[in-house]
């Protein structure tokens, strides 16, 4: 035994110890990511940071107070002038003293009401850019687990297919030496069996690569997955028409939805800037204590309490007003083709994600009836050499066709469920159960 294919014997049998001692399924992997994918994380903190919105603009609604309070000291030299015309001149230095405490309320406020509202737009836009997150972060996973599992598919297809190539080199080594075989067929079997080699370790390179992406994304290192179950069956389309899940996505999708939050952001900001043509009535209490306030207030401590409304009307703001509107209605008509933009692109989406999970359905089902013809073939052929009809060649052949049917069978099984994925998110109502109905797929 070579070296090389020593190491390559060591690194399968360790490949098996580890899917002996432990697995990782696919909603373990899920709550992992939760706690650890960085991308998520950050989605977490702009939610909690969206959720001040609301709180934003409503504070525009409320009452505000200041408190202010002034010490000074003042030194005056003051003249007085009789009626005789002389002038009689007096130096003070003395302390003063101001403080009052205001409160406002706006009663009438065009601009406060926009805030508010344009705040609450912002607060709804950024949980569905949250739970968009969230739906984000299920396909996100399921792709590198799918691509790792893929992977671990590929490297058992490729051992077996390289011990079937040792088998057939020891029978055509046997039948040589019986003076029944060739060397033409040990050589072609030599050429498959180093083939077989390098593809081994080409599929433990994509291993490797597969689980150190689902490491970085679930936080801890990945050894071995839950497989696939052999009894895989697809399940039926529900709804079953596109224009059925067309009416969902139009309705839930969550990128939509997005976007006309975000127009409505941009109609309050239309009503903002607007308002800096309409009056402003304000509700005003105030309580001040002034001592020693001015030269003839000396030693005089008074303290006034008032309330009333103020009302501020604008005139004129150099253009800032009309210019600032017209912005706003700019950016609303964006808002807008935005939103058909991405109408268009959802139904776009839905459309090919429909008809890759209905294709899906077709391939699976076509190539796990080749898969067995496969076998049958090469069953036939094996017996068709010793009978002599078929040569070492035709065996070499079909074997290549059952781990070629077979590794398509595995790709078109991951692909349907990612399409399943994929499907709910584009109509807007993929959730963590969506993910459990996979999970299910995958052996516990």
């Amino acid at each position: 035994m070579s070296p090389r294919y020593f190491v390559v014997a060591l690194m399968g049998v360790a490949l098996l110890q580890t899917h002996l001692v432990y697995a990782l399924g696919l909603m373990e992997a899920y709550d992992a990511a939760l706690q650890n994918d960085s991308a998520y994380r950050a989605a977490l903190a702009e939610g909690q940071s969206g959720q001040e919105h609301k709180i934003i603009g409503r504070s525009y609604l409320m009452p505000s107070m200041s408190a202010n309070y002034t010490l000074n000291a003042n030194f005056a030299d003051i003249a007085t002038e009789n009626n005789n015309g002389a002038v009689a001149s007096e130096y003070r230095k003395y302390w003063s003293q101001a403080g009052s405490i205001q409160a406002r309320q706006p009663l009438f406020n065009l601009d406060s009401l926009a805030r508010y509202r344009q705040g609450i737009a912002k607060t709804k836009a950024s949980e569905t850019e949250l739970s968009l997150s969230r739906q984000d972060l299920i396909l996100r996973l399921f792709s590198l687990y799918a691509t790792a599992n893929y992977a671990e598919d590929q490297l058992a297809l490729a051992v077996a297919q390289r011990d079937s190539y040792t088998e057939l080199q020891r029978t055509n080594n046997r039948l040589f030496a019986q003076g029944e075989g060739t060397q033409t067929d040990m050589i072609e079997t030599q050429a498959k069996f180093d083939l077989s080699e390098a593809q081994l370790l080409e599929s433990q390179d994509s291993l490797s690569n597969a689980r150190n992406a689902l490491s970085s994304m679930v936080g801890r290192e990945v050894s071995q997955l839950s497989p696939l179950r052999e009894n895989f069956r697809v399940l039926p389309m529900q709804p079953a028409s596109f224009e059925e899940w067309k009416t969902i996505a139009l309705e839930q999708n969550l990128e939509l939805a997005t976007q006309r939050y975000a127009i409505e952001v941009a109609q309050q900001e239309i009503n903002k800037t607007k308002s800096g043509h309409a009056p402003r009535l304000d509700g005003i209490a105030s309580l001040s204590r002034n001592k020693s306030d001015t030269t003839s207030t000396i030693k005089q401590d008074a303290m006034v309490t008032s309330a009333g409304v103020q009302l501020t009307i604008p005139i004129f703001s150099g253009g800032a007003v009309n210019a600032a509107t017209r912005q706003a209605r700019a950016q609303h008509e964006k808002a807008q083709a935005n939103l058909q933009t991405k109408t268009n692109e959802v139904v776009s989406e839905l459309h090919k994600q429909f008809s890759a999970v209905s294709t899906s359905v077709l391939r699976i089902e076509a190539l796990a009836k080749s898969a067995d013809s496969a076998r049958l073939l090469i069953d036939a052929t094996q017996k068709s050499v010793k009978g002599g009809i078929r040569t070492n060649l035709d065996v070499l052949n079909a074997q290549r066709q059952l781990f070629e049917v077979k590794r398509d069978l595995a790709l078109a099984r991951y692909n349907y469920l990612i399409g399943y994925l994929r499907l709910r998110k584009a109509a807007g109502n993929l959730s963590v159960n969506n993910l459990q109905a996979v999970a299910d797929y995958f052996e516990k």
